[in-house]
């Protein structure tokens, strides 16, 4: 596997776990995102205008998300620089973030405020291993499509679908099929992955957190690279 090529079952897995962790989280934690950052300045202008809990939470969601892909970017550039995989040791990173994440969700929630202490930190953590996605995606996956934003992929699915539908042909229909069968499995992972965080919120409770950590396990065998390139 090249550094640029991404197996599409390793694809769907990342997209199924931000759907689901961004919902899990949504709903666990007064309204948090921890997927789509920036739709926090949304809830949090709620959340001031209505009372609700989970302010702190929501205002520092952006930062640890940026202070995290830095601190990813560096750790990703030490271990290229070594010559060593990379994909792998940051899945690992990611896997142990929502694993703490989940084990604070499950011994001590439910929590009726999300700015209280461990599931601030929960939030942030789960925050943290979103942006290690989606940090990991932009720098050596670079054939795959987003997995922890759907905006961005929806809309090039519908200009695509515009371009078809006005007959698109020769290499600009080839494009446009070829972006297609990739952006739209994407969406259906994300979606799949919203609503199975739902049903399993209502059905378990804060045990739902214990599936992200293993969907992400399941990505390793998928994205094994000999060595990481030199750059």
């Amino acid at each position: 596997m090249s550094f640029t090529e991404t197996p599409a079952p390793a694809g769907h897995l990342l997209g199924f776990n931000a759907g689901y962790v961004d919902t899990a989280g949504f709903l666990a934690l007064s309204g948090l995102f921890t997927a789509h950052v920036t739709g926090n300045f949304v809830t949090l202008g709620a959340s001031l205008i209505h009372g609700t809990s989970g302010a702190w939470a929501k205002l520092s969601a952006l930062p640890v998300f940026c202070v995290a892909v830095v601190l990813t970017r560096l750790l990703s550039q030490a271990i290229v620089a070594r010559g060593q995989p990379v994909l792998g040791r940051l899945i690992v990173c990611k896997v142990v973030l929502l694993a703490a994440a989940a084990a604070l969700m499950i011994a001590l929630g439910p929590f009726s405020n999300g700015d209280q202490a461990p599931a601030f930190l929960a939030g942030m953590l789960m925050v943290a291993a979103m942006a290690i996605q989606n940090a990991m995606q932009r720098m050596h996956m670079k054939s795959a499509p987003p997995s922890t934003l759907m905006t961005g992929n929806t809309t090039q699915v519908m200009i695509d679908l515009a371009d078809l539908f006005r007959g698109a042909s020769g290499s600009a229909r080839g494009e446009a099929v070829g972006r297609l069968r990739r952006m739209v499995p994407a969406i259906i992972a994300f979606a799949a992955g919203c609503a199975v965080a739902a049903l399993a919120y209502v059905s378990v409770g804060m045990w739902c957190f214990a599936l992200p950590p293993l969907v992400g396990l399941l990505t390793l065998p998928w994205l094994r690279e000999p060595l990481a390139p030199r750059s």
